[in-house]
């Protein structure tokens, strides 16, 4: 009897470790703004950036409990309830309150659809219909969006491209796939013989940063659209070099540049081009599905 009663609050406690969170209430607006201060969008006004990050706030911790319930830090079933929630919704599909809104917005589906591939299959149907098709709603709204601009395109339009693509991955939709590998494309026409990208060479003092911010999408985009093209590999030996190296970049840009490492660009990039992984930290990010030392689904690995 003493053992019986002993397993049964076993089970409870182990059950109760599992127990989900509610969803938060879902955002259907998004209110975000810009904080740079100087004409290369390379110096941060701290007090526009507080406020962008408590505007925020409620998307990214959104996304970031997302990404641990998908990788396993939680319960699989507990991100599928609270994207369900948020599909159900309709959230981010409401008034955007600048460019910065869009921005969050895109950084937020491509998180969402990369972590969404690491438990698909361990969704309902009803959960699979409802997450997929806001999922392509948002997809849709990206692309309109940024296919209204004018002018450069920059980083942010490679993370536009790998959410779309993502969602792409996820519902096999070949129209979101072939826009990303559009996107793709066009970033490596407009880079530079070297491999610099000519906007993000623009950034001042943050130059490198952006350099890495820029091929960190193109490379995961590779990957899952299966591209292998030279010119990628030049992309990422520049971004590498430079990051060891920042002087060359100083010398081109005029400025002193912050460090950054390189381990978000080629973790994925190697894997899909069979090179040996590069050593280091653990590497976590929401917006890229979470653990970028774990394969992502929707990776092509060589």
């Amino acid at each position: 009897m003493v053992k019986r009663l002993t397993c049964i609050l076993l089970v409870l406690a182990s059950s109760a470790s599992y127990a989900c969170d509610a969803p938060p209430p879902a955002r259907s607006d998004i209110d975000a703004n810009s904080y740079y201060s100087d004409k290369h969008h390379s110096v941060i006004d701290p007090a526009l950036r507080a406020r962008n990050i408590a505007n925020t706030k409620p998307i990214e911790d959104f996304l970031s409990q997302v990404a641990r319930d998908a990788n396993g830090q939680g319960d699989a079933a507990c991100a599928l309830t609270w994207l369900s929630s948020w599909a159900e919704q309709k959230a981010m599909l409401g008034k955007m309150s600048s460019e910065q809104a869009y921005y969050v917005r895109k950084w937020t589906l491509g998180g969402m659809a990369l972590s969404y591939a690491r438990i698909q299959q361990q969704a309902t149907p009803s959960q699979r219909a409802l997450i997929e098709g806001w999922f392509k709603a948002l997809a849709d709204a990206t692309i309109a969006h940024s296919d209204a601009k004018q002018g450069g395109r920059n980083n942010h339009y490679y993370w536009e491209g790998l959410a779309v693509t993502a969602v792409g991955g996820v519902t096999g939709e070949a129209r979101y796939l072939d826009w990303g590998r559009k996107v793709l494309y066009h970033a490596l026409g407009q880079m530079e013989a070297d491999g610099a990208l000519p906007a993000e060479m623009e950034r001042a003092g943050k130059a490198l940063h952006y350099q890495v911010y820029a091929a960190t999408p193109l490379a995961l985009m590779a990957s899952i659209l299966d591209v292998h093209d030279a010119r990628l590999d030049t992309l990422v030996a520049f971004t590498v070099a430079s990051s060891a190296d920042p002087s060359g970049i100083a010398k081109r840009t005029g400025f002193e540049q912050e460090p950054v490492g390189s381990r978000e660009v080629t973790v994925a990039y190697n894997r899909h081009e069979g090179k040996p992984p590069t050593v280091g930290k653990a590497l976590w990010q929401p917006r890229l599905g979470g653990s970028l030392d774990v394969p992502n689904p929707l990776e092509h690995l060589k």
